[in-house]
């Protein structure tokens, strides 16, 4: 349903005297559009599949007469299966998180997005105002990428300080990473890297022999495994993984950890489109805020509380990018990887 608003759903259920022209009533008007919808589908790559399952229940919860589906996949990935939903016009996603903040002004550009402003936006901290599209999308998740390492094996001078530490030719064959055509993060990561030293980096690395994932949580378990020594992540997994008794030591590398945001957008031929602005009311909400909190994973909301074993956006060093930035790099950034890696 393209073009419609909290105001237009809520507007014509208050013509049709179901509710009042209340905060409250609304939102009971738009949960009782939910229930008789009773489902919805989530495709979500901000988090581990074991996470996005955790939330889905979360919510059920909190609402119990509507279903999630999520399916979790990487953001790269994600993006193509609903490009090729839109273009059969077999829409089954009902809201779209996505790793890579590039994703959405395209979507919207074709008309793809509903416009929606949820009643909890105003609540946005202030580090994340301004990073999406007012009534389209909006931040509802972040983290830090930065390095990991691997305690059992790795200590003392040799924990690495800076992520050209990972050019030291002691790390050849030991050093795990994402791959940016599939992780909406660590492209990104790559694209900020690219900025920060030129692409001699991966030139240099490449000659170290990485072990080359697909998401940005492979590395995550190659560390784990033994089968790397460091490498790269998201502070959220790496300190989830950690909490869970993994030898998974966090780095947050004094040249500078990459603050990536994690939007949300409703379609705007969503299956479900009650059940589906109903979910983004609660992602931008104070119940998934402190999930986030329980799961290692950044909140974007200005009450929340702080993160067990994380540092805020004002005791590490923090490179950003814009999305014009990311929009136009990312292309071109796993063109050079598959150019240099060969994969």
């Amino acid at each position: 349903m393209p073009g419609l608003t909290r105001r237009r759903t809520v507007g014509a259920m208050v013509a049709a005297g179901i509710v009042s022209r209340t905060a409250r009533a609304d939102m009971g008007a738009l949960e009782d559009a939910a229930n008789r919808e009773g489902t919805l589908t989530w495709y979500i790559a901000q988090m581990s599949s074991e996470v996005a399952e955790l939330m889905a229940r979360r919510f059920t919860a909190r609402y119990p007469g509507v279903k999630v589906v999520a399916i979790r996949t990487t953001g790269q990935v994600a993006h193509e299966r609903l490009q090729q939903e839109l273009k059969n016009n077999a829409p089954q996603c009902d809201v779209f998180s996505s790793t890579d903040i590039a994703h959405y002004p395209a979507l919207r550009k074709r008309g793809a997005l509903a416009h929606y402003v949820p009643m909890n936006v105003g609540e946005l901290a202030p580090a994340f105002r301004g990073l999406g599209d007012d009534g389209y999308y909006y931040p509802t998740s972040a983290s830090l990428q930065m390095m990991i390492y691997q305690k059992d094996k790795v200590a003392g001078a040799d924990i690495p300080r800076r992520f050209t530490d990972m050019l030291d030719p002691k790390w050849k064959g030991r050093i795990a990473t994402g791959h940016p055509a599939f992780s909406g993060y660590f492209g990104q990561l790559a694209l900020v890297l690219r900025r920060q030293y030129g692409w001699d980096f991966f030139e240099k690395l490449a000659k170290n022999n990485p072990r080359i994932g697909r998401s940005g949580g492979d590395p995550l378990t190659m560390l784990n495994a033994g089968e790397c020594l460091i490498g790269t992540s998201a502070m959220s997994i790496a300190l989830q993984s950690a909490d869970h008794g993994n030898p998974i030591g966090v780095v947050f590398p004094e040249d500078g950890s990459l603050l990536c945001v994690g939007p949300s957008a409703i379609l705007a031929a969503a299956p479900h489109p009650a059940a589906a602005r109903l979910f983004q009311e609660w992602l931008l909400g104070p119940d998934y805020s402190q999930a986030c909190v329980d799961n290692f994973m950044m909140p974007v909301r200005s009450d929340a509380p702080a993160l067990k074993g994380g540092k805020t956006l004002t005791e590490t060093p923090i490179w950003t990018m814009t999305t014009a930035e990311i929009a136009k790099g990312i292309p071109e950034v796993i063109e050079q990887w598959r150019d240099t890696f060969g994969s």
